[in-house]
């Protein structure tokens, strides 16, 4: 007869008994079967479906029933010795029982709930691909900072990393891995509740900031902080009041920009490498870069027959490539090769809102790839939208120069676009290149397409266009008396492709 025992508590689900300090407690028959539901599997969330079928089995009741119940189970239990709660509410799935729990006479004894309940981390249905480097450099990045975040475009696979990471430390914590998906979190508000529930921390002071901290002072634990781009201030009050309370408390994040915060480290994630421009590639060759090696396990994983060769590895090289590396985009276009051959894939690959499309799961950002684009569209201010709508006449690299002579109205100051451009490659949407003749700009080619779009439904693309050849003719005219640009041949092929692709999409 399995007995559990959390706290000053034991439940004897046969006996239908729960004692408490040796007293027995009163609680109703469906409160009890919740509890019963929730307890068998410690540290696992349990869905409010699965929860109302074991308490009102064969009867339909409203979940309000259900609230009620768990809200009378938590005032039964009260709270737990170390002050959290015993129940927590796992926002959109149902609830979970977190705190740790001794299993006896179970043909299983030796179970101890007190492991299973070191994390709340949801379990990926996919292998991590190519980023080993990375997890080593963020892992050695969190035993010196006590803050880290990941940064990068949307896609790249910040969230999969995190959750690798984290998955890697969960005995590294005395009091557990602590996973906040901010996603679904639309009010900055909402941000200090959000990681409360995540760390079963139940808070009775109007300021949950503050309970957090001072919860957190004495323990040994670390957050995951996701998706914190579009409530990245409110992060960055709460991280800044938990890192000051807690010696102990380690943070990661993944975010479309830097948090802020005195003491961040920041890893900035690049796309997967891709395989250069090349002729004869090899399908061994192909699969040495981790975005062919994405492509190949999810094609594979779609239509089984799929296999790379000598004959299709230098097209799925260049899928990859115009996919800019973004392991998102990979994911979304591997599984089309059930309905297109690598060759007519690599050729419609042009309208990507209706090829990288359709994939069904929680989170409808990563739905499409043009759904990832408008988030991070979205956040943008003003200026910044028409910045980076105006970039897009660029087909490669350019300098902060060209950028201000193109996209800046006349009469307006130099700085608005010193400006922007900086905060557009904070925030993950212009990338930079530092070589012998300054720091170069570019915009990914999937990022391109999009904001060659806005720049049409603006009504701009013309005019933008037509500035854009004016300047080009400028460097042309100033070209032989600068070196700057005469200097060495690969510039002046970089300058001649430039003047050619002026139109291009």
């Amino acid at each position: 007869m399995p007995s559990y025992s959390f706290g000053p508590s034991v439940l004897v689900p046969e006996r239908q008994s729960l004692m408490r300090d040796q007293t027995a407690v009163r609680v109703g028959s469906r409160a009890l079967e919740i509890l019963v539901a929730l307890i068998e599997r410690p540290g696992e969330p349990v869905s409010k479906a699965e929860l109302v079928s074991r308490a009102w089995p064969d009867t339909f009741v409203e979940e309000s029933n259900l609230k009620v119940n768990v809200a009378a189970l938590r005032r039964v239990l009260g709270d737990a010795p170390d002050g959290t709660q015993y129940i927590a509410t796992v926002s959109g799935r149902g609830y979970q029982f977190v705190f740790p729990v001794d299993i006896s006479g179970h043909s299983d004894a030796s179970v101890i709930a007190t492991s299973a309940r070191k994390h709340n981390l949801p379990v990926s249905a996919t292998r991590l691909v190519g980023r080993d480097p990375a997890i080593d450099a963020i892992g050695h990045a969190l035993e010196g900072s006590r803050l880290v975040t990941i940064v990068g475009p949307g896609g790249v696979g910040k969230t999969r990393l995190a959750l690798a990471i984290a998955d890697r430390l969960t005995t590294a914590y005395e009091h557990g891995v602590w996973f906040v998906d901010l996603a679904t979190v639309n009010d900055a508000t909402l941000v200090p509740s959000s990681i409360a529930t995540a760390i079963g921390l139940r808070v009775h002071s109007a300021n949950i900031k503050a309970a957090i901290a001072a919860f957190a002072a004495d323990r040994d634990f670390m957050l995951v902080l996701d998706n914190c781009e579009h409530v990245v201030e409110a992060v960055a009050a709460c991280a800044d009041a938990i890192l000051a309370a807690a010696a102990r408390v380690r943070i990661l994040a993944t975010s479309r920009e830097p948090i802020r915060v005195l003491g961040e480290q920041i890893h900035r994630l690049p796309p997967l490498e891709t395989p250069p421009e090349a002729s004869g590639l090899s399908a061994a060759g192909a699969l040495a870069f981790p975005a062919v090696e994405l492509f190949v396990e999810r094609a594979a994983g779609s239509r089984n027959e799929f296999k790379l060769s000598d004959e299709n590895a230098s097209i799925v090289a260049e899928i990859c490539r115009r996919l800019d590396g973004l392991a998102l985009a990979i994911e979304l276009a591997a599984p089309r090769l059930e309905a297109f051959s690598t060759r007519e894939l690599l050729d419609i690959l042009s309208d990507q809102s209706h090829v990288l499309s359709d994939r069904r799961g929680r989170d409808s950002r990563h739905h499409t790839l043009a759904a990832t684009m408008d988030w991070s569209y979205g956040l943008l201010v003003e200026p910044e939208r028409v910045l980076l709508r105006r970039l897009s006449v660029f087909a490669g690299a350019f300098s902060l120069e060209s950028a201000c002579a193109v996209a800046v109205d006349k009469g307006r100051p130099r700085s608005e676009c010193i400006h922007a451009v900086a905060n557009l490659v904070a925030k993950s949407l212009v990338s930079t290149e530092r070589g012998e003749f300054g720091t170069q700009y570019r915009l990914l080619d999937t990022t391109r397409r999009y904001a060659l779009q806005k720049l049409a439904e603006s009504g701009e693309s013309d005019s933008m266009r037509q500035r854009h050849a004016e300047h080009l003719l400028e460097l042309a005219k100033r070209a032989p008396a600068c070196r700057h640009y005469c200097v060495r041949r690969d510039r002046r092929d970089r300058f001649r492709r430039a003047c050619r692709r002026t139109a291009s999409p």
